[in-house]
């Protein structure tokens, strides 16, 4: 990723996390923690609706499941989605006003 290659590196990612997902599960910290790799790869991709997806659908309520609304990667979660719809150029303020009640 680091040498430009970022949609390869993307693809490796998701073959891992979709790996972890058939073996450990998706609530498993490894797992979320692969997904959050994905995560930072999509922002640097400016895919702003698949990591917005990836963290409100599959990560989120993963962590908050498994590990607590308190556990220090589910609040590094919320601050991944709060970089996401900051980033974001075409995020609108209903799209805020939603976040909101995550």
């Amino acid at each position: 990723e680091n040498l430009g290659r970022c949609d390869e590196a993307l693809v490796l990612k998701r073959a891992i996390f979709a790996r972890r997902k058939a073996t450990l599960g998706i609530s498993h910290e490894n797992t979320i923690l692969i997904g959050n790799n994905i995560v930072f790869s999509l922002v640097r991709l400016a895919l702003w609706d698949d990591a917005n997806t990836l963290l409100r659908d599959q990560l989120l309520p993963a962590a908050r499941r498994s590990l607590g609304a308190d556990h220090h990667i589910t609040l590094a979660l919320y601050h991944g989605l709060a970089n996401v719809l900051r980033l974001n150029p075409e995020i609108t303020r209903d799209d805020l006003l939603e976040a909101e009640t995550i």
